[in-house]
């Protein structure tokens, strides 16, 4: 069955407000057609999606899912509708979002090597964003990220490698860790962490919003982090850095949406790889460079 996307705008307002008024309110219509819309749509999908009673409303296992799905297929549809305005647009570019200090010290070799190589080039404008930087490009407010994997959630992108480095954890000089020469994450289970922004699902912690801001809290003891080894060159006084032996790698990706058809976009993202020297993946798909040819990265 085709569910509309003003259905999926409605249902998911309802069930970020479970409150069938607000949700009204919030959408700009009166309650009773919308609550019409509900039943509709329960009945064409042949599902309870709300359990309703005269104090409360709540998801059921298949609302649950339907409001993630629905979230996402709305990002899409927004993305999709922004991207096809920038390709109508009369001054072409393209929007990288990336986090400050996010990019390993790549970016400058990136955008010089993508002015120098690409005969169409477009200008670069860079966002620069903590906790949004995924989101941006799957909703088309940014056509590209620099991401790190396992660390930000890739869902609906698609990536390329760039570059890896191992991880440290960062303490407190006066926490009875500095005093080894590397630790594992055994050795740090029980330890306050951040959670990031952009954090993969399930993962929990202290929320923090940027590097200075965690860095000033693992300063003050109030936690430590696994980061990448770059971050030693900006550790403040006070804090200290060892290996985590067993810590999986960082990698710095650089994604696009994976719905995402735009011949600048690829252009960028090849021009990134070659730049840096990244190793070619095997088994990436094939990325348009330009209309009348097909380049294997």
């Amino acid at each position: 069955m085709d569910v509309e996307t003003r259905e999926l705008r409605y249902f998911v307002a309802v069930a970020e407000e479970l409150h069938f008024g607000r949700a009204a309110r919030r959408l700009g219509i009166a309650q009773p057609p919308l609550s019409r819309a509900i039943r509709l749509l329960e009945r064409r999908m042949g599902v309870t999606l709300l359990n309703r009673t005269s104090r409360e409303v709540r998801l059921t296992a298949a609302g649950e899912m339907l409001l993630a799905e629905g979230r996402s297929a709305l990002a899409a549809v927004a993305g999709a509708v922004r991207r096809s305005q920038k390709a109508a647009a009369t001054s072409p570019r393209l929007v990288l979002a990336l986090k400050p200090g996010g990019d390993a010290d790549l970016l400058p070799t990136i955008l010089d090597h993508y002015a120098a190589t690409v005969p169409d080039a477009v200008p670069v404008e860079l966002a620069f964003s903590v906790g949004e930087r995924a989101a941006m490009v799957r909703d088309g407010r940014a056509d590209l990220a620099l991401l790190h994997r396992p660390q930000n959630d890739l869902t609906g992108l698609d990536s390329e490698d760039l570059h890896t480095q191992g991880q440290v954890v960062v303490l407190p000089d006066d926490h009875p860790l500095a005093t080894r020469t590397t630790v594992s994450m055994a050795d740090l289970r029980g330890e306050t962490q951040p959670r990031w922004p952009e954090a993969r699902p399930g993962v929990t912690g202290h929320p923090v919003s940027d590097t200075d801001q965690l860095l000033q809290l693992i300063r003050l003891g109030r936690m430590v982090a696994v980061l990448p080894e770059s971050v030693r060159d900006r550790l403040p006084a006070g804090t200290v850095s060892r290996p985590v032996v067993d810590a999986d790698p960082a990698t710095l990706v650089i994604a696009w949406a994976r719905s995402s058809t735009s011949l600048r976009v690829a252009a960028f993202v090849r021009a990134a790889i070659s730049a840096v020297g990244a190793p070619l993946h095997p088994a990436a798909r094939a990325v348009p460079l330009r209309r009348d040819v097909t380049v294997h990265i």
